[in-house]
């Protein structure tokens, strides 16, 4: 599938500049296995990178002007090298003026290039496209210019570039987007980013993404409210159990026995992050040891939680969770992603793929009379020189 796209993007670079790039890229999206909500509360997150991927192709231009054209868009813009770098009304060219900005904030110097980068990510399907756009420019004009920046600092200055635009994501999407190696997800503390790799070998199961075609407005207030409930629970543990520090540090005894405490949302929130830090660990042994089954349980148990307890899912999202718990072909699911809308990552029997997305997308339709998308992924490497 990446070939085609490849043979595309560069053959698009030739046309539009009449000569070959120098460089190709791809970086890819992302999907998190489990831990959601659990960046923030000082948990850990599963993430891997995906095969859907961004493809760029570069070239030196020997000027101090950068061109950049977004082939799928069927636009472009010019950036002066020796100008200031601002925000632009057109959206999609603030993630690489941002990633400019950064590199140039930081010293890195570097003359103008062409670009052009074409991507089968699914826009707005929660698998991270901003993320591998930022990542694949850093490591474009890195390979290009041969700037020395390492892995964690291309992720680094792709999230900086990200909060440039706006949008204040924490570090797992562009670290997966970089770090990521077929067949491994990876155990990332999004606080000191440490991180280990565990092997994801599915077995006879796909991993199938069901994209509910849904948005709810709810999230940015929802998160922030999330964000400062679980704060205070914190704040309660601490005060009866002084050595907590942190999540990860409580157990869920100890939330049990604070239950009267607190407020009845509170209570909530902390029990579901506490109980998701301990699926994640459970998740890494289950994958290691091979046990794809246990894994489909854990994902049942998040999304549980999800919807009960931290109520960041929505009535379409349940639905195809509830509809997966009573198919034989299907041993896990879960919303993905921040909630209220966006995909379900659902774990097929290998030969069932074909009837699940025929009964799943009638159903769909017929109860909300809204097309459910389907992705294949699987699990591969990170953003790479080809």
């Amino acid at each position: 599938m990446n070939d085609i796209l490849i043979q595309n993007t560069v053959a698009f670079f030739e046309k539009s500049f009449g000569s070959s790039p120098q460089k190709t890229v791809l970086s890819p999206g992302r999907i998190n296995i489990i831990g959601e909500h659990i960046d923030y509360n000082d948990g850990y997150v599963l993430p891997a990178a995906i095969d859907k991927v961004i493809c760029f192709a570069f070239a030196k231009n020997n000027t101090k002007t950068s061109k950049v054209i977004a082939i799928d868009l069927n636009e472009e813009f010019e950036i002066d090298l020796t100008q200031e770098v601002k925000l632009s009304d057109v959206v999609w060219t603030n993630y690489i003026r941002g990633v400019i900005k950064q590199l140039q904030d930081n010293g890195f110097s570097f003359e103008g290039f062409n670009c052009v980068f074409s991507s089968n990510i699914p826009v707005g399907s929660g698998l991270s496209s901003s993320a591998a756009l930022e990542c694949g420019m850093i490591f474009g004009i890195k390979s290009l210019f041969d700037l020395k920046i390492e892995k964690k600092d291309i992720s680094l200055l792709g999230q900086k570039a990200e909060h440039w635009v706006g949008i204040n994501c924490g570090i797992m999407d562009q670290f997966s987007s970089v770090h990521g190696l077929e067949n491994k997800v990876i155990q990332l503390d999004c606080n000191t980013l440490e991180f280990e790799y565990h092997n994801a070998d599915f077995k006879d199961y796909s991993l199938i993404l069901f994209d509910s075609n849904v948005k709810h407005s709810l999230f940015t207030s929802e998160y922030n409210t999330r964000r400062i409930e679980c704060e205070e629970g914190l704040s309660i543990i601490k005060s009866h159990f002084p050595k907590v520090k942190t999540f990860r540090n409580a157990t869920e005894e100890q939330v049990l026995s604070l239950k009267d405490k607190m407020t009845e949302k509170v209570f909530a929130r902390v029990h579901f992050v506490v109980k998701e830090i301990n699926r994640v660990i459970k998740a890494c042994k289950a994958l290691d040891q091979g046990n794809i089954e246990l894994l489909g349980e854990l994902l049942f148990e998040t999304h549980y939680g999800l919807s009960q307890e931290y109520e960041v899912s929505c009535e379409e999202l349940d639905m195809l969770v509830d509809t997966a718990k009573e198919d034989d072909a299907i041993i896990g699911s879960r919303l993905m992603g921040g909630g209220f809308g966006g995909c379900t990552i659902n774990l097929v029997k290998k030969g069932h793929e074909n009837e699940v997305k025929r009964k799943f997308s009638k159903l769909y339709l017929d109860t909300f009379g809204i097309e459910l998308k389907f992705y294949d992924v699987k699990i591969s490497n990170g953003t790479t020189l080809l």
